[in-house]
């Protein structure tokens, strides 16, 4: 596969026979040519789990202290008192059942992440199918099915991910911009790290943390001595 010119260069930077340590890794990112757009850092941890089963899943979320640099838009499915409460969060979208004619069938998905307070999982339900391969139906795990919706909208406001195995039991997740620079990216991995070490299932055996890379949108990666 041919590599742009700009990728190349980029290439130069890293060794591929070497494993980083976090801070170096970022800071070489942070040199290397840049694209007409602000990439986003992207990590790629493989554990050592088998996610077929239940009893080695890692899933969860953290707040990363420095945001994710990308304005997510909630909706949030609540009536009454929490309605308006999410509102005043900074809700994008609030509302009950009559959205779900306008999800259906008009596919409308301006939104990131959804919060539903618990009395409307009856509603939400009704479009698991819709809503369960695009990966936003709210879930107690995440926090996205809670009471305290101004809690949750806030925490998502303020950079609050999710991370969770795909089926080759590999955690991809972004962390940040470039333009964030070495330090506030750091900080941003070792929350993430700290937590999925922390979530590091009893069922587990063996080694846990197979490997760690780091990656922009357009560049190499660079792998990680954090095992």
């Amino acid at each position: 596969m041919k590599r742009g010119k700009r990728y190349q260069e980029a290439a130069k930077l890293v060794d591929t026979t070497k494993e980083y340590d976090a801070k170096e890794a970022l800071e070489i990112i942070e040199k290397m040519p840049k694209p007409k757009f602000d990439e986003t850092v992207e990590l790629h941890v493989k554990l050592g789990v088998d996610s077929k089963h239940a009893d080695q899943q890692v899933r969860g979320t953290v707040v990363l202290p420095n945001g994710t640099g990308k304005s997510l838009k909630v909706l949030v499915f609540a009536k009454g008192d929490k309605a308006k409460e999410a509102e005043a969060a900074g809700a994008d979208y609030v509302g009950a059942e009559e959205l779900v004619p306008k999800i259906e069938k008009e596919n409308w998905f301006d939104y990131d992440v959804i919060v539903a307070t618990p009395d409307m999982m009856g509603v939400i339900g009704r479009l698991g199918k819709v809503l369960g391969p695009k990966g936003l139906m709210p879930n107690p795990k995440s926090g996205t099915v809670t009471m305290d919706v101004t809690k949750a909208v806030a925490e998502i406001k303020s950079g609050k991910v999710e991370y969770r195995l795909d089926k080759t039991n590999i955690i991809h997740l972004g962390i940040g911009k470039v333009s964030f620079g070495a330090d506030k990216l750091l900080e941003n991995y070792q929350t993430i790290i700290d937590a999925i070490i922390k979530a590091k299932p009893a069922a587990a055996k063996g080694q846990y943390i197979k490997s760690v890379a780091i990656t922009t949108t357009m560049g190499p990666s660079l792998y990680l001595n954090q095992k």
